[in-house]
């Protein structure tokens, strides 16, 4: 019989409820239930006296409000967060490189500038809000254009791009600069309204160098008839985007975001660690990794930090905690602000609690660079990038980034998509049974005997296949493809 709780770290003092516990069970040995414990919330262990800590993953979730016994449960009702300031740390490196393996391989697009790509579409990127709507309605004409060669035509909106200042606008420009720069995207048409702040000029700026027959610019105030003028530039650019095919290419070449959202007191034990399990195995055969959301790293810093290749890493990443904290206190905000209602009820206690399952999605490899928002990915292997927890502002600062798909684990559920194939992945079955259209792959199946090599195999092909265009996300299937910017300014 597979036991109700799962103790993570042997020197937890408390456990997880696998399943639902009633008053007066007695589950593990020797412990029984002072009060109902739902599933994926905490059991204590052993008296934790007040003021002692809570720990979890080997590592303190926060401290007990008062005395906690055997058998009780453990939640925000009796836990208090340890999260404070800005603080100082030391380098006290342990981490090691993963033994290299042989790549595999997926069929990719190969651009020009020598990138590859997993899909082959054409983009219609709004430089401004105002045009976002015109932008939709060049979509919705272009369709006569797709090919058999193009795997969609899509349109972009966004509601930033004027009466943004410093660097606010230059977070606009280099989001929407990432996402023309995208190998996923064959052909692009940027489309300008005239008047605006980021006007085309000041986005060429940012974007730098480009190639003429892939990336054509328009202004909507210069032309009579703005979609009849835009059909004529996209029937080029579908045309040029057509021409590409797929060829096979290194898994060496993959770049893959990883985020988590909605998560519950399974994602910590099965969705994040199988995340981890496959960064790793994807950096050994030289592929990369993105992971964000440094709101849900407070906590468990010092084991990216101390995961940190060399020195100067090791400050990049202590810059890039201790700079959110004080955007958090800029704005009058408690550091601890997060885990969410959703989060709460799946059995996530404090920010720490959410945060050391989080940091898991990163596996053990080395860190190998820290990447301001909206900066490309340079280094191959675990990246860092600044970013923020919200779901969808977070994955689409992956794809800014460079990452051909995200890998997005969830214990609660979501159907959202960013601009590239959104992988959901469920902490728990039962999820993956009631939301079979949202979820792409179960790892509650580690819950019940399978094992962590057998469900990598697993997602590891699954993401060769959607490289290879051989499967859709099931965000793709649903057609969610939505981008946000993240904002952090004034508005004139």
């Amino acid at each position: 019989m597979i036991s109700k709780i799962y103790r993570i770290h042997t020197s937890d003092n408390v456990a997880v409820a696998i399943e639902p516990i009633s008053k007066g069970e007695t589950v593990g040995e020797q412990l029984t239930a002072a009060e109902d414990i739902p599933a994926g919330h905490k059991i204590a262990l052993k008296k934790i006296p007040a003021g002692a800590d809570i720990v979890k993953y080997g590592f303190p979730i926060g401290t007990a409000v008062r005395d906690i016994l055997p058998g009780q449960w453990v939640h925000t009702h009796c836990v208090a967060t340890k999260l404070g300031g800005l603080l100082n740390y030391e380098y006290h490196p342990n981490g090691k490189p993963l033994k290299p393996i042989a790549p595999k391989t997926f069929m990719g697009y190969r651009r020009a500038d020598g990138s590859v790509g997993i899909r082959n579409e054409v983009w219609i990127i709004p430089t401004v809000g105002c045009v976002s709507a015109i932008a939709k309605k060049i979509e919705e004409e272009s369709q006569q254009f797709k090919t058999d060669a193009l795997d969609g035509i899509t349109a972009y909106s966004h509601p930033y791009g004027c009466s943004q200042l410093g660097d606010d606008q230059l977070n606009t420009q280099k989001a929407l600069c990432g996402l023309i720069r995208h190998p996923n995207a064959g052909a692009v048409l940027v489309l300008g309204l005239g008047c605006e702040n980021n006007n085309l000029d000041e986005l060429k700026k940012v974007l730098g160098s480009w190639n003429p027959d892939r990336v054509k610019f328009m202004n909507c105030q210069d032309h009579e008839d703005e979609v009849e003028a835009a059909l004529v530039l996209m029937r080029e650019l579908c045309a040029y985007a057509s021409s590409f095919t797929r060829e096979e290419c290194s898994a060496s070449e993959l770049i893959v975001g990883l985020k988590c959202g909605g998560s519950d007191g399974f994602s910590g034990i099965t969705a994040n660690p199988l995340v981890g399990s496959f960064s790793d195995r994807l950096i050994a055969q030289g592929g990369s990794t993105i992971l964000t959301e440094v709101p849900e790293m407070f906590g468990a810093e010092t084991i990216l930090m101390n995961r940190c290749e060399n020195e100067e890493v090791f400050h990049k990443t202590v810059d890039l905690i201790n700079n959110f904290k004080s955007y958090f206190m800029r704005y009058g905000q408690e550091i601890d602000s997060n885990p969410s209602p959703g989060n709460k009820a799946g059995g996530i206690t404090t920010l720490e609690d959410k945060s050391l399952g989080c940091v898991q999605k990163g596996g053990t490899a080395l860190v190998r660079d820290v990447l301001r928002y909206g900066d490309p990915l340079q280094k191959k292997g675990l990246n860092l990038l600044q970013g923020p927890g919200n779901d969808l502002v977070a994955a689409t600062a992956t794809a800014v980034s460079g990452a051909h798909m995200v890998l997005f684990t969830t214990g609660r559920g979501t159907p959202f998509g960013c601009p590239v194939p959104t992988l959901k992945i469920s902490s728990n079955t039962a999820l993956k049974e009631k939301k079979s259209k949202w979820i792409d792959l179960d790892a509650g199946r580690l819950l019940s005997g399978a094992s962590m090599e057998e469900v990598t195999d697993e997602l590891f092909d699954l993401v060769l296949r959607v490289a290879s265009g051989e499967a859709q996300a099931k965000s793709e299937a649903l057609d969610k493809r939505d981008v946000a910017i993240f904002k952090d300014g004034v508005t004139l």
